[in-house]
C-alpha cells in the first residue's frame, strides 16, 4: 500500500485514507454553519427582531410635497410673429439706350433724387433727325400724288358721264388713286417709326427714385447692352421676410379683416417703423415649411435702405378667451404636454395640456377647464398621486420643501 506523506502537523503523518476523511469532514462542518445562519435569520424575522439595514423610525413615508399654485386666466391674446428681413425696393430700373449713339449730355449727378420723365441723358441724335425729316419729306410728296391722282379720277367720272371716254379708263384710275392712298399710310407710319428713333437719344427717367453709380460720360459709344445707370424707388418702400408655414390661415383670415399692421426696427434704432402687409406669396416652401411675404412702409425721410437687415413683427391673429398659465408650470417629456394640478384630495393629478402660443413668461394652452389649481413651485419634487400642501403666501414652496428634505 502506498503513502503519502504530507507536512508534519503534530508530529503525525497522514495518508491517503486520512486525507479523505479530513475533506469530508469540512464540507460537513459548512454546511452545519450555513444551517445554523439561516435558522438565526428564520427566527429574528418571526420574532419581530430587526435585521441589520431595516428602516428605523425616523426613514418612515415622506411627507407631503409643499407647492405654490395660481389659477389660469382667461384672456384675449394677440399672436406676434418676428423675424428678420430685407428691405427690397418695390422697382429697380437698369437704364440702357435703346440705340448706338456717343453720349451727348449727361443732366444728372450720382445719388440724384430725380422725378418721373426728368431728363437724364442726351445723345448725339444727328442721324435720327435727319431719318425723320427724310421720311416727313416723303410723306408730303406721297400726299401731293394722292391728290394729283383723286383730281384725275374726278375729272374721269365727268367725262364718262359724257361718254367721252372707256370704263376701264376710269377704273385705272381708281386704282392709282386707291394705290397712293396706301402708299402715303406706310410713309405716314415710316415717319412715326423714325420720331420713335430719335425719340431714344433723349433717356429720361422711368419712375421717381433715387440714381445710382454713373457709368458714362459725354463723348462715350453706347450701344443697347451698356449699363447708363439705375434708379431705384425708395418711397414707398417694402421689406420682404419668411414666417412659418402655420401662420398662413391666420395671416390669411387677417388680410380678410383690413390691414394687417407690421412693425420693423433697425439694428441700431430703437424705433419701430409701422407699415402693412402688402403681399402673401402664393405658394409654400415645401423644403423649408416657410412663406415668404413682404410689407410695405412709407419711407419719406428714407430711414430704411435697400439691402439693409431688419426685424420685423406683426399680429397675425388674436387667440379669443385663452385659457393663459405660466410657462414654469408646464412639463414637457417623452409622454407628451402637461401640467399638476392639485385634486380635491390634495394630491397632484396630471392634465395633459397643448401649448397654442407662448408670449413672456406665460403661455395660452388648451385642455383646461378653468378651475384647475395649477402647480408651478415644487412640482420636481412630484409624483402623480403624491400628496401636496399648498403654500402660505408668504413663505416660497422650494423653501419649505427643501425645509421638508431637511428634517427628512
Amino acid at each position: 500500500m502506498r503513502q503519502y506523506f504530507a507536512p508534519r502537523h503534530g508530529g503525525n503523518i497522514f495518508d491517503g485514507k486520512n486525507i479523505i476523511k479530513m475533506k469530508k469532514s469540512s464540507i460537513a462542518s459548512l454546511v452545519g454553519a450555513i444551517v445554523v445562519v439561516a435558522g438565526g435569520i428564520w427566527y429574528m424575522t418571526h420574532q419581530g427582531a430587526e435585521p441589520v439595514g431595516a428602516h428605523k423610525p425616523g426613514n418612515g413615508p415622506q411627507g407631503p410635497t409643499t407647492v405654490s399654485i395660481v389659477a389660469p386666466k382667461r384672456q384675449d391674446v394677440p399672436v406676434t410673429l418676428e423675424a428678420n428681413g430685407t428691405v427690397t425696393p418695390i422697382s429697380t430700373v437698369d437704364l440702357h439706350p435703346q440705340t448706338t449713339s456717343t453720349i451727348a449730355k449727361v443732366h444728372i449727378k450720382e445719388g440724384q433724387f430725380v422725378k418721373s420723365g426728368e431728363l437724364m441723358f442726351t445723345l448725339d441724335d444727328r442721324t435720327e433727325r435727319a431719318n425723320m425729316d427724310k421720311a416727313q419729306a416723303q410723306v408730303e410728296r406721297d400726299r401731293a400724288a394722292l391728290a394729283d391722282y383723286e383730281r384725275q379720277y374726278k375729272r374721269a367720272l365727268e367725262l364718262l358721264e359724257k361718254k367721252f371716254i372707256a370704263q376701264g379708263a376710269v377704273d385705272t384710275l381708281k386704282s392709282q388713286v386707291d394705290s397712293a392712298r396706301a402708299l402715303l399710310q406706310a410713309d405716314v407710319a415710316a415717319a412715326r417709326s423714325a420720331s420713335v428713333d430719335a425719340s431714344y437719344t433723349a433717356i429720361r427717367a422711368p419712375m421717381t427714385g433715387r440714381v445710382g453709380a454713373i457709368n458714362v460720360f459725354p463723348g462715350s459709344l453706347v450701344q443697347m447692352t451698356t449699363s447708363l445707370t439705375t434708379v431705384t424707388q425708395l418711397d414707398p418702400i417694402t421689406v420682404a421676410f419668411t414666417l412659418p408655414e402655420t401662420a398662413l390661415s391666420g395671416l390669411m383670415a387677417a388680410q380678410r379683416q383690413g390691414a394687417v399692421p407690421v412693425q420693423v426696427t433697425l439694428d441700431n434704432s430703437s424705433v419701430a417703423i409701422n407699415g402693412a402687409l402688402s403681399f402673401i406669396d402664393n405658394t409654400v416652401d415645401p423644403v423649408a415649411g416657410v412663406i415668404r411675404v413682404k410689407a410695405q412702409f412709407d419711407n419719406r425721410d428714407t430711414n430704411l435702405w435697400p439691402g439693409q437687415y431688419v426685424n420685423t413683427k406683426l399680429v397675425s391673429h388674436i387667440i379669443k378667451d385663452a385659457t393663459v398659465i405660466p410657462q414654469n408650470a408646464i412639463i414637457s417629456n417623452t409622454r407628451g404636454t402637461f401640467i399638476y394640478a392639485v385634486d380635491k384630495d390634495q394630491s397632484a393629478k396630471v392634465v395633459n395640456i397643448k401649448r397654442l402660443y407662448a408670449f413672456g413668461e406665460n403661455a395660452a394652452v388648451s385642455g383646461l377647464s378653468g378651475d384647475e389649481q395649477v402647480i408651478v413651485d415644487g412640482k420636481q419634487n412630484l409624483r402623480p398621486g403624491g400628496k401636496v400642501r399648498i403654500a402660505s403666501a408668504d413663505k416660497p414652496a422650494d423653501a419649505k420643501a427643501d425645509g421638508n428634505k431637511q428634517k427628512g
